[in-house]
């Protein structure tokens, strides 16, 4: 692979430019220094919003037939797919994921601009009728100026999934890179470049967010809010908004339960808690953080995790392992210390627990905890990594009662072969969406969103696409009849 460049620039009306001071990137898998990147004042903020304010109030997104829309989104698919290696390669060093995961971020960033594609030119309102002598009909406009929080664990697809939309609808955007895995984003936006489309459409800058964030989302600018990310940060945000009453998409977080029951399909279960908890290092909102377990297969079933766990590999991520490191020392610190604390309220460590003594970088050991009882933290905090919380259950009533019973509420997975009983706890489930018998089972097809502190509105599916429009109904008189 190609070697990175040491430094990184924002891209602020189409054009790439520096800043006087510099952040630094590490990789996870070492712990070394990467490269830098230009860190965005709250000026280079405002440039970049005035950009896109400019670009919004000329319509030059908007007043183009969706046709060329159309054509602007498939032609980013292509050159996002153009630099898929490059990215890849790029993300995996900083971000610590596997490089096959790093290539497949890519080719999702390219299907999401595909998909909206599809859409751009289906925004149709509807006429209602009124009785003779009026026309009535509804219209949706873009919002305007969408500013984009993207968070570090999926920066490519997790950008690609609220920009492409956005574009589709005629928006200009502001993106905020994460300061821990910046550069895959700029390869991304790179390849966005390389596209003709008005100037101010896309901006990308990259700060800390107590600064820059804080000054995007408190902006009279600011039209429309996406936020992914942590329940504090996102609760700060919200009461930025409300002063100026912007309208904003939250998605928060998790602490996802698979209710597994004794008629469950076990290779099916062990495959899902798989890539549910170790994918990307359990950095993933909507991680299988609790597997709730009947009773009598129990022990059966943590022992088969168990092994499950102990024969993952584990290494850097250009050597595509089960188990990449988590983003920095400070992640590991955070899940050493919850994981310390459900032992002191009770948990037993079935493996793992802590992190890897041998190894540079910033690996934890792939964790099982078993009898952990609902009440504890590690069954009602989020952890942020590879630490699944085994708990047991005797009937479906308990089952649901323990998966509901925290403030979050992203996804939920049913593993049974009894349709009726799927179906029974697919409606009482306080989630958004609804795994049965395979965990992550939806696609970019499929609407992703969360209730309680997991947040609210959607993305992903033609549902997010109205997140980033407004209706307008307008009523007309018609004389002469």
């Amino acid at each position: 692979m190609s070697a990175i460049a040491n430094h990184w620039l924002n891209f602020i009306d189409g054009e790439w430019v520096d800043s006087s001071s510099r952040l630094s990137v590490n990789q996870p898998a070492t712990g070394e220094p990467l490269a830098t990147i230009a860190q965005t004042s709250v000026e280079d903020a405002q440039r970049a919003l005035e950009a896109a304010r400019r670009c919004a109030d000329s319509q030059a997104m908007s007043r183009v037939r969706p046709a060329q829309r159309v054509t602007w989104l498939l032609q980013i698919a292509a050159e996002i797919r153009a630099v898929a290696e490059e990215g890849a390669w790029v993300l995996c060093q900083e971000n610590g994921k596997s490089l096959n995961d790093a290539r497949d971020e890519f080719t999702e960033a390219a299907r999401y601009f595909e998909y909206y594609a599809g859409m751009a030119d289906k925004i149709e309102g509807t006429s209602i009728p009124l009785g003779n002598g009026y026309m009535d009909f509804t219209q949706y406009d873009p919002m305007g100026v969408s500013a984009q929080i993207v968070p570090w664990n999926f920066p490519v697809s997790i950008c690609a999934r609220s920009l492409a939309p956005a574009l589709a609808a005629g928006n200009a955007v502001v993106i905020k890179s994460p300061e821990l895995s910046p550069l895959g984003m700029c390869v991304l936006i790179k390849a966005i470049a390389k596209v003709d489309l008005p100037k101010g459409a896309v901006n990308l800058i990259c700060g800390r967010g107590r600064e820059v964030g804080n000054y995007l989302v408190s902006s009279k600018q600011v039209d429309q809010i996406v936020f992914t990310g942590s329940v504090p940060t996102g609760q700060s945000i919200l009461r930025a908004a409300a002063e100026n009453a912007t309208p904003s998409v939250m998605e928060l977080g998790g602490k996802s339960a698979a209710l597994v029951f004794a008629d469950a399909d076990r290779e099916q279960v062990l495959s899902s808690v798989k890539g549910g908890i170790f994918f990307n290092a359990g950095q993933v909102c909507s991680a299988m953080s609790r597997l709730l377990v009947q009773r009598e297969i129990y022990e059966e079933v943590v022992d088969s995790v168990v092994q499950l766990a102990e024969g993952l590999t584990v290494g850097a991520g250009e050597h595509n392992p089960d188990l990449t490191p988590v983003i920095s020392a400070a992640q590991l610190s955070g899940i050493e210390k919850l994981c310390r604390r459900a032992v002191e309220e009770g948990a037993i460590v079935a493996t793992g627990g802590e992190a890897f003594s041998d190894r540079h970088g910033h690996f934890m050991r792939p964790t099982v905890l078993r009898d952990v009882t609902p009440q504890m933290g590690i069954a009602q905090e989020e952890v942020f990594g590879p630490v699944l919380a085994v708990i047991p259950f005797d009937t479906e009533e308990q089952a649901l009662s323990i998966a509901n019973g925290t403030d979050f509420g992203l996804v939920a997975g049913v593993f049974t072969q009894d349709i009726s009983r799927a179906m029974r706890c697919t409606r009482r489930l306080k989630a958004g969406q609804v795994f049965i018998n395979e965990w992550y089972a939806g696609g970019i097809e499929t609407p992703f969103g969360g209730v309680g502190l997991s947040g609210f509105g959607r993305e992903k599916g033609q549902e997010a696409l109205y997140s980033y429009v407004r209706t307008k109904n307008v009523a007309i008189r018609v004389t002469g009849e």
